[in-house]
């Protein structure tokens, strides 16, 4: 049985709402959990009963330098000032090979800006400006 290499994590790209971009410098978020409902049953003093309940999913958050490019941000700023053209979007995570060829895919439902951050800015450094965006959204599935 042949043994696979795993996949880097430095080579993907960003699909938002059929944009598609690879110049980010972090992409993270790609998580999901499930609130347990715990219920004690008479008779059963031992352990309480573990059932499912609600699926969450974090904030995906992406990171990225400044550039000209300013249409994350408008995207974000429609929500903030309440345009009605505002629209959630589908979107995905996509992991490549060192060939640039497409190995996995983290799809988001719904998404939304829900928090845009500017670069931390400091005269002493040299390091490159990064803005930061979170997107709320209702669902992610890994295809």
């Amino acid at each position: 049985m042949a043994v696979a290499d795993p996949y880097g994590n430095f080579n993907f790209l960003v699909e938002i709402g059929g944009i598609i971009r690879a110049a980010f410098h972090e992409a993270s978020g790609l998580d999901s959990s499930i609130d347990v409902i715990e219920h004690r049953e008479g008779g059963d003093n031992i352990t309480p009963r573990k059932y499912p309940g609600m699926v969450k999913f974090s904030n995906l958050t992406l990171k990225w330098g400044i550039t000209d490019d300013a249409e994350l941000y408008k995207w974000h700023r429609q929500w903030v000032t309440g345009d009605p053209a505002a629209r959630r979007v589908d979107g995905a995570i996509v992991l490549l090979d060192r060939q640039g060829q497409e190995k996995v895919r983290w799809n988001f439902k719904n998404g939304w800006p829900a928090k845009w951050t500017g670069p931390s800015l400091t005269a002493e450094g040299n390091d490159i400006a990064i803005e930061t965006l979170e997107i709320a959204h209702e669902g992610l599935e890994r295809v």
